[in-house]
């Protein structure tokens, strides 16, 4: 039953951890609904968030390296710097938040609201933002790179999105779709390798060598459904708005208001 679960849950987070449509709130409806809560399943969660940046990691390798090794060149300065500069106000907030936003806001009520509200905002970005002014991801600018941090810090509260928080506030900074996108997946990278580097450090203790199995088999699901999502969604933002994720967040959250209250 437990290598079940694992299976479960690491394709939710494989498919939902770059869509906009909140990895967190279905993995908090997932546990709930299967009865995989408490300290071990939070430590579980940690090693799928891993399985699934690790895919990101592996399918921009090229790009990632290429800036490692040319650390000092203009282009890799400005975009390595522009992702530090994004990621800083999450990390800020998340350290100040973490622990009240972990035990006040993680359960499904709270998911449903802030679903159906993200699913709303995705609407009116889609039907009113301009037309978009940038086109490359090495192009963005250090302004619009922090008004994408600030889009991101939003996604604290449980069932916003990361991905929808960066992906529509850099949309409102003017980012072509998919490269609004891009910029989120490698975002993705130091923000959730810090957001899961913390977790760890505070279940360490949580870890068991018999849990192991249960913990593998979720992180390498999590990875390889990650690695097929990313690209099918990459191809799907060049020919399709996000409206359709924008339907789903409200018919999803209102499904669970229905249940839960």
């Amino acid at each position: 039953m437990e290598i079940f679960k694992a299976v479960i849950l690491g394709i939710v987070e494989g498919v939902t951890e770059f869509l906009p449509i909140s990895s967190t709130g279905h993995l908090i409806l997932a546990g709930d609904l299967l009865g995989f809560t408490g300290d071990k399943a939070k430590t579980f969660e940690i090693f799928i968030q891993l399985g699934a940046i690790l895919a990101v990691v592996w399918m921009y390798r090229g790009k990632i390296l290429s800036s490692i090794s040319g650390f000092g060149a203009k282009g890799s300065n400005r975009f390595l710097l522009n992702l530090f500069v994004a990621f800083l106000p999450a990390a800020f907030l998340g350290l100040l938040t973490h622990s009240i936003i972990k035990h006040y806001l993680f359960n499904p009520v709270s998911v449903a609201f802030a679903l159906i509200a993200g699913g709303i905002a995705i609407f009116i970005i889609e039907n009113t933002v301009k037309t978009p002014s940038v086109t490359d991801i090495d192009k963005v600018s250090l302004k619009q790179a922090l008004g994408i941090g600030l889009a991101q810090a939003l996604s604290l509260f449980p069932g916003v999105s990361r991905a929808g928080a960066t992906i529509m506030g850099a949309m409102c900074f003017r980012l072509e779709r998919k490269t609004a996108t891009e910029f989120s997946f490698f975002l993705a990278i130091p923000t959730m390798f810090a957001a899961t580097s913390y977790d760890l450090l505070k279940n360490i203790n949580n870890l068991n060598a018999s849990d192991t199995p249960t913990f593998a088999i979720g992180f390498f699901v999590s990875f390889f459904s990650a690695l097929l999502v990313i690209k099918a969604f990459l191809g799907f933002v060049t020919k399709h708005t996000f409206n359709s994720f924008a339907i789903y967040r409200i018919v999803f959250g209102a499904a669970i208001l229905f249940y839960y209250l």
